[in-house]
């Protein structure tokens, strides 16, 4: 199972011990943060924005200025590198990245600007050694919580079918859709003891994190599909909330369906009769180490994958990831989901544990060992059981 020497309570203690608060003074900072869609998403983006917001209530000095729809149907032409020179200009000693398809533009910001601070989120540079030393990565790993949306899932379903809408195809991608696998699987058989042929898991990708008119595939349409051919619960892996607005929509129409949205803590809002439950993103927490090392200098460069926290993985002090169950979720779904995260944070429940093969038969986790983080990190195919594409056709 993945380690949980990242637990983001050994992270703040971990940087409390490095950066003693008489090392150096703090000075008032600026700090930039590029999010790749709206700040008001309802979905990943706005996890951010909040999550900056919250560092400005708890950081004495701590400024934010944002720049969205970082993306290039909305800025076509626009590189990184001109962003963060524009957020330079305006005083910005720290410039935050939100998004994986950020990364090498981010990687030239941050050679171009050695005396500010880089800290890109859900990238690896630092891990494959391509970072400079003013650049670190910071990712939350959801592939817990995303297990719990699939656990939630499987007890939910009548119908025994499960729709994944998904982004692009990418590592984080893969990963993330294979976690909500695993939690259903886990459910469907563990739980429920029903045979494993008898749960379809369906991925069907839309080419970006969210919605480009002629570009990707129609988030809305697809969720449409999913429901009309008896797939009675959807989970969101985009950055918006189609596939609960389509469950809503279908639940008027007199259909028992569901929906699980991602990243954004208050995402249920918008449906709520329809939905299970939110995996959801809280930022401020982990950004505020990376602040105060940038408002003292005492910048160390790091690679953090950070756990939630298991005493509360809802702590909005200290758990860099949460799930919050849904007003739909069924009652007697509650009991077994608040076990099936108590026996994920014991241990208890090892879900990256082998045997587990890739989609193409090839092994993934040999029988008796468990995943490592790089591994899981890596994860080169969608996992046998799941239907769907496990790499961009060319």
């Amino acid at each position: 199972m993945l380690k949980k020497a990242f637990l983001l309570l050994a992270f703040l203690a971990l940087f409390s011990t490095a950066f003693p608060s008489g090392a150096a003074a703090e000075q008032p900072l600026t700090f930039g943060l590029l999010l790749v869609g709206p700040y008001n998403d309802h979905g990943w983006s706005q996890a951010h924005y909040d999550g900056g917001k919250y560092v400005e209530k708890k950081v004495p000095g701590a400024k934010m200025i944002y720049i969205d729809k970082v993306n290039p149907a909305d800025r076509p032409g626009v590189t990184i590198p001109q962003l963060v020179d524009d957020m330079v200009e305006k005083g910005a000693r720290l410039i935050i990245a939100n998004s994986d398809d950020m990364k090498d533009g981010t990687r030239e910001a941050a050679r171009q600007h050695p005396d500010v601070y880089f800290l890109h989120i859900s990238g690896d540079d630092v891990l494959s050694g391509k970072a400079p030393s003013n650049l670190s990565n910071l990712m939350g790993k959801m592939e817990y919580t995303k297990m719990m949306a699939g656990f939630a899932a499987a007890l939910t379903t009548r119908t025994g079918k499960i729709g994944y809408l998904g982004p692009l195809i990418n590592e984080e991608t893969r990963r993330l859709a294979a976690s909500a696998y695993l939690g259903a699987k886990y459910a469907w058989e563990t739980v429920l003891k029903k045979k494993p042929e008898d749960l379809k898991f369906q991925v069907t990708w839309i080419g970006f994190w969210f919605n480009i008119p002629g570009v990707t595939s129609d988030p809305t349409q697809v969720a449409q599909n999913f429901f009309n051919t008896g797939y009675d619960v959807v989970l969101s892996g985009i950055d918006t909330t189609e596939a609960l607005t389509v469950a809503g929509q279908k639940k008027k129409e007199g259909k028992n369906v569901w929906g699980v949205p991602y990243d954004y803590i208050g995402a249920c809002q918008g449906s709520p009769d329809v939905c299970l439950g939110v995996p959801y993103f809280n930022w401020g927490p982990a950004y505020i180490p990376f602040v105060k090392a940038a408002m003292s200098k005492t910048w160390k460069q790091e690679w953090l994958w950070l756990g939630p926290d298991w005493k509360d993985i809802n702590n909005p002090d200290t758990s860099i990831v949460g799930f919050v169950p849904g007003a739909a979720l069924p009652a007697g779904v509650k009991p077994a989901l608040d076990q099936f995260v108590k026996d994920l944070g014991s241990g208890a429940a090892n879900l990256f544990k082998g045997p587990l093969n890739y989609q193409d038969g090839t092994v993934f986790v040999k029988a008796g060992e468990t995943a490592g983080d790089k591994q899981i990190w890596h994860m080169e195919q969608l996992l046998q059981g799941m239907d769907g594409s496990s790499s961009a056709k060319k």
